[in-house]
Order: structure tokens, then sequence, then C-alpha cells
């Protein structure tokens, strides 16, 4: 499935919160006993969308018209809020 999003993604406003360089976060673990991260392969599409969001995915196939409920991949912020 290949949705293009590049409408909504000229439409939505740039996260001003991106995700740090990778460099800049091991560094900061250094002063701690204990490391924990988020799966990077399991983090993408498992972040719900907010309900007045979700139209704003909506896509029509054969079957009929459907929105996503969790953040797809291919929209602006998702891999800052993943």
């Amino acid at each position: 499935m290949c949705v293009d999003y590049i409408d909504l993604n000229k439409a939505s406003p740039k996260d001003n919160f991106p995700l740090l360089n990778i460099n800049t976060l091991v560094d900061n673990t250094v002063s701690y006993s204990l490391f924990s991260f988020m799966d990077g392969f399991s983090g993408y599409n498992q972040i719900k969308m907010h309900l007045e969001d979700m139209d704003k995915t909506t896509f029509i196939t054969m079957w009929g018209t459907f929105c996503y409920k969790m953040m797809p991949f291919g929209l602006k912020n998702t891999g800052a809020t993943s």
C-alpha cells in the first residue's frame, strides 16, 4: 500500500523537537548504569492518531474508503514522533 501524503505534509507544521543525533544520545548515557531504548522496528505503526486527525489520512481503494488509526509511515513528523 502506498499513499501519497505530499499535500498533507505541506499543510502540516514541522515538529519543533526533532530527534537528536545518535552520537549525542549515546554520549548522554555515559554516566548511567542502565540504558533502555525503544525497538525502532516495533515502534512504527504503534502510535495512535488523534481522532480528529484520522480523517486527514483517508485513502480510497476498490473495497472502500479507509483511514489510519495509527500514525502511518510517510507523514512529515512520524520519524520524530516514533
